[in-house]
């Protein structure tokens, strides 16, 4: 017997609903950014999202996690898309898609940066190199800033300067 996917269980309303709340693209298996929007680095994650909303600021990702909450859809968030895991991805829920916002705020009085979700660490590399800094994290720069501030991730600089 097969599964009904969530998506034929939302009403297309409340999907209009949420394509109105929202500034960024709300992508559903028929449409034909799908496939791309729902990969990942990892090729081997093949899951299929009911809903995916690719945020096109901080109001996006307030509206979207309000969305699953109110449908009782499973979410996941997709940082920067390296996701080894597949956990940036979930079968028949809502994807928040952070990759577009990819701010990078440094503070030179303080020495510190504020980095949006869907940056990888070739982002944030980037913008402090600018300014003679660099962070101790990260290896491969095509990782998400969430995935390896969650994930502990360590790179070349952590066995001088520390996590």
């Amino acid at each position: 017997m097969a599964m009904q996917s969530t998506l034929h269980a939302l009403d297309e309303s409340r999907v209009q609903t949420l394509r109105n709340a929202v500034r960024g693209d709300v992508i559903q298996p028929e449409d034909p950014l799908y496939d791309e929007a729902r990969s990942v680095y990892n090729a081997m994650i093949d899951k299929r999202p009911a809903v995916i909303v690719r945020c096109a600021d901080v109001a996006d990702v307030v509206q979207s996690v309000n969305f699953a909450r109110e449908n009782g859809l499973p979410a996941a968030i997709r940082g920067g898309g390296h996701n080894v895991a597949g956990l940036a991805m979930v079968d028949d829920g809502l994807v928040v898609d952070l990759s577009r916002l990819k701010g990078i705020r440094i503070d030179l009085r303080r020495a510190t940066v504020r980095v949006e979700g869907g940056a990888t660490w070739s982002d944030l590399d980037h913008a402090t190199h600018q300014f003679g800094y660099a962070v101790p994290g990260g290896v491969v720069s095509s990782t998400g800033i969430g995935g390896l501030t969650l994930g502990g991730g360590i790179g070349h600089l952590t066995r001088r300067y520390g996590l």
